[in-house]
């Protein structure tokens, strides 16, 4: 049953850092081409990551992925810091200046274009939401939510329109092109969804109304099935 279209991809080449939305990609055994492969080891936590939760900062570097992408290297990377100053990934300057900023010491590290780990990629392959949703959460926080704040991977434009019909997909198939995956569970909220990925201000009044309003979900999770290639705007269907 087709249910709808992608209306946007999204990837994060650097955790954390703002995203890129791309018009066609690929989608590879861990996601999206090049989600979170690079990012930042935080010393004071040992295993883990520089996250957008320790430094909401981190929502006003922009990293984007320049030439054609490629399984044995990624494109050239490029981070565009708040000042405006464009960094290229493995400049020592980049890791003074975070460091500076969220005063903890970081090692880069950066994955291959056919492997990244769970941990970097969150909790499951995928991240989606649909626009349906986004319009009936922007009505109920009273003011509009810019989807960049769910950190999702796709959106997509449902034929019914019909908000949150995503969450009753849970078990069922997803296909889009040649890609397939599987719609796994409910995506729990934190406090990242506060960051105005424009600028990077707090606002808790948001995820206050996921809680009251959704019990603190939005967005689904969902693994990757069968790898290929994915366009804005290809038809999506749903089989049980």
């Amino acid at each position: 049953m087709k249910v709808g279209k992608i209306k946007e991809i999204v990837r994060h080449p650097v955790k954390s850092f703002r995203g890129e939305n791309v018009s066609k990609t690929k989608i590879l055994s861990y996601g999206v081409y090049g989600d979170r492969s690079h990012a930042f080891l935080d010393h004071s936590r040992p295993g883990k990551y520089l996250t957008l939760t320790q430094i909401p900062q981190l929502a006003n570097y922009h990293a984007s992925f320049t030439g054609e992408e490629s399984f044995e290297r990624f494109p050239s990377l490029t981070i565009k810091s708040p000042t405006g100053h464009v960094y290229k990934w493995g400049e020592e300057g980049l890791k003074d200046e975070l460091e500076s900023l969220s005063n903890r010491e970081i090692t880069p590290v950066q994955y291959s274009p056919l492997s990244v780990p769970i941990g970097a990629i969150e909790e499951e392959h995928l991240l989606i939401t649909t626009e349906a949703s986004l319009t009936r959460i922007s009505e109920v926080w009273g003011k509009h939510v810019d989807y960049r704040r769910f950190r999702p991977n796709l959106v997509f434009s449902l034929d019914g329109n019909e908000a949150f019909i995503e969450e009753t997909w849970f078990g069922k198939r997803v296909k889009i092109g040649e890609v397939e995956i599987i719609v796994k569970r409910h995506c729990e909220r934190c406090q990242i969804i506060n960051i105005d990925p424009n600028d990077g201000n707090l606002d808790s009044s948001l995820l206050k109304t996921v809680y009251k309003e959704r019990n603190n979900y939005f967005g689904v999770y969902a693994s990757v099935i069968k790898t290929g290639n994915i366009t804005v705007g290809d038809d999506v269907y749903l089989f049980d």
